[in-house]
């Protein structure tokens, strides 16, 4: 499955809004963690109370709360985050994060009845690894794979691997080419993130 960072990011938290498991009040292992932002994903997806840029807001705040998304930017930009000066590294995270944000906003409401079955949990080293299936209506399931990175309570995903598929991977490789083609230079790549439409492919691929 070749796909970018957005899709990974945005199939995580679509799925996880149709995972069907009960949430606990306080997370207590990595699979709980799991099935926790989840719930919280259901409360935002599911309400026909808020508007659509109140759920993209709600989603940055899930992306807070779940994700540890600076240091999956830093994996990403990856041996260009190491040479890059303070100012450019600042600028970079915020435009990171945006990246994913803009990605998503287009994509509310996709939802298409999948659901999440989590399978257990495994160490790796310092990180946790969560195993699921996405099991869809009209299709195989998926193996999703959640690598956590924390203690409870405060876990954060630093990876997702669809299919044998790592996202940090794979968008390392995408915005390295980008680099590359610019002679080098991150302001280039800064252009780049700053383009909703280059959001909007990223997350289609």
């Amino acid at each position: 499955m070749s796909a970018g960072l957005t899709r990974f990011l945005v199939l995580a938290v679509v799925v996880l809004a149709a995972a069907v498991l009960n949430s606990p009040t306080r997370a207590a292992t990595p699979s709980e963690f799991i099935a926790k932002l989840g719930d919280d994903a259901v409360q935002m997806l599911g309400s026909k109370e808020l508007s659509d840029q109140q759920k993209v807001d709600q989603f940055r705040t899930l992306l807070t709360k779940g994700f540890d998304v600076a240091l999956i930017g830093r994996l990403v930009l990856g041996r260009n985050w190491r040479t890059a000066s303070d100012q450019e590294r600042n600028e970079y995270t915020k435009l990171f994060e945006q990246f994913i944000v803009d990605s998503y906003a287009s994509r509310l409401g996709r939802y298409g009845g999948e659901s999440l079955k989590v399978k257990g949990a495994r160490a790796d080293d310092a990180d946790f690894i969560v195993a699921s299936d996405l099991i869809q209506p009209n299709g195989p399931p998926v193996k999703i794979e959640w690598r956590l990175r924390g203690k409870d309570p405060d876990y954060r995903v630093v990876d997702i691997i669809v299919e044998g598929v790592s996202m940090v991977i794979t968008q390392r490789d995408e915005f390295a080419a980008v680099v590359q083609r610019c002679g080098g230079r991150l302001d280039c790549l800064f252009d780049r993130l700053r383009d909703k439409n280059f959001a909007a492919a990223s997350g289609k691929k």
